[in-house]
């Protein structure tokens, strides 16, 4: 795929009626030969649109008139290549844990989380967070995560979670405030309530930090899953991350994953953790493909939005 296509794809499957910025942005970059050229002499792995558009808001650069965006670009590209090379999209969205909690709360209790590509950590708290699904209301404080569940009943309790565990290759801390800037930056320009959701679940991981360990998902798995405390079921689970993992990499993570004792949580594009058989999914923007023990559950949406049920929830 050219990277015009990527940033095509982008605007057509992630930014369309989501963040009409980014989709203005996207289609101008894909039909910019200048631009597509500069973006053409990074790695493959460092041209993805969220992580030119997260260094360029972290910059302080306009991102919501494709004209000025392209001028601060041309005029400033040695700095966002630099950037580029050295950052990776890192989006730690808390609502994502709105669609995981019908599994987690179904599994055998209590959890402990292991979290694939955790970032700051900040889905390792379902057990801490609010959730409110249409009527129906789980737990209380902030943030408040709301999400649209069809097919499927909402949970009546939040999981128990005994230990928690994440694993990155650059974990970030929610207590640094270049940390915490990146993942505002990340975060897409019209979406306010999405940055009240970091601030606030940044606040829930800063009053009691999780286990975060700098490491790769193939070799430094094994051992830190066996940190889990016994009694505990354990769960090692991830969203939107395989497909910053090249693919004889996630190949072998995959294989590896379910030798593990416990369960293993999938949230994934579809395209990078195909399964076969599943229905289309619902109309109306991008969505992952939920899935328990290699077993699609859900549809869900991106940033935790919505999920659409078509399997069992138990086990």
């Amino acid at each position: 795929m050219s990277t015009a296509d990527t940033y095509r794809m982008f605007a057509d499957r992630e930014a369309r009626d989501v963040s009409p910025a980014y989709e203005r942005l996207s289609r101008a970059v894909a039909r910019d030969p200048e631009l597509l050229a500069m973006l053409d002499t990074l790695p493959p792995a460092k041209r993805q649109p969220n992580l030119l558009f997260g260094v360029v808001r972290l910059r302080g650069g306009p991102v919501d008139d494709p004209a000025a965006f392209r001028a601060h670009v041309l005029a400033h590209w040695p700095e966002i290549a630099a950037q580029m090379r050295v950052r990776a999209t890192q989006t730690n969205e808390a609502g994502r844990c709105a669609v995981l909690l019908p599994v987690l709360a179904a599994l055998p209790q209590p959890l402990a989380l292991l979290e694939v590509g955790a970032s700051a950590g900040l889905c390792l708290y379902p057990d801490r967070y609010a959730y409110r699904y249409g009527d129906r209301r789980i737990g209380d404080g902030e943030p408040v995560l709301d999400c649209t569940l069809t097919g499927v009943t909402p949970p009546d309790r939040r999981p128990e979670v005994v230990w928690r565990a994440g694993l990155d290759m650059n974990p970030l801390d929610v207590t640094d405030p270049s940390d915490l800037a990146w993942l505002d930056a990340l975060i897409w320009p019209e979406h306010t309530h999405r940055r009240r959701r970091l601030r606030a679940a940044a606040a829930v991981a800063e009053a009691d930090p999780p286990l975060l360990v700098r490491g790769d998902l193939v070799d430094d798995l094994p051992a830190l899953a066996a940190r889990a405390p016994a009694g505990a079921t354990l769960v090692i689970f991830h969203s939107s991350v395989l497909y910053q993992v090249p693919p004889a990499r996630r190949t072998a993570f995959t294989e590896l994953v379910r030798t593990l004792p416990g369960h293993w949580i999938a949230n994934e594009d579809l395209t990078v953790l195909p399964r076969a058989g599943v229905p289309d999914p619902p109309d109306g923007g991008f969505h992952n493909l939920l899935a328990l023990d290699g077993r699609p559950l859900a549809w869900t949406r991106g940033h935790g939005q919505a999920a659409t049920w078509f399997g069992p929830v138990r086990p």
